[in-house]
């Protein structure tokens, strides 16, 4: 997964950043780093981000995961 299909997400729902930080607890320059691409996320970051946001775990993994996980 990427911290850029995360990102997309966000703007495409029209959700801040910010309202992101506050709900996961995840600073928001740790944050910015994740959302950039320069900075790796954590399981557990992952986990939170995901829940803040209501979706599945499988929201943001790439396609090719997604077609191995439905088979």
């Amino acid at each position: 997964m990427k911290g850029s299909d995360i990102k997309k997400y966000l703007i495409e729902n029209g959700i801040k950043q910010s309202y992101l930080s506050e709900k996961t607890g995840i600073p928001s320059p740790i944050l910015n780093m994740i959302l950039n691409d320069n900075r790796k996320i954590e399981a557990n970051e992952y986990m939170r981000i995901c829940d803040a946001l209501g979706v599945p775990l499988e929201q943001f993994k790439p396609d090719k995961a997604k077609k191995l996980l439905v088979r």
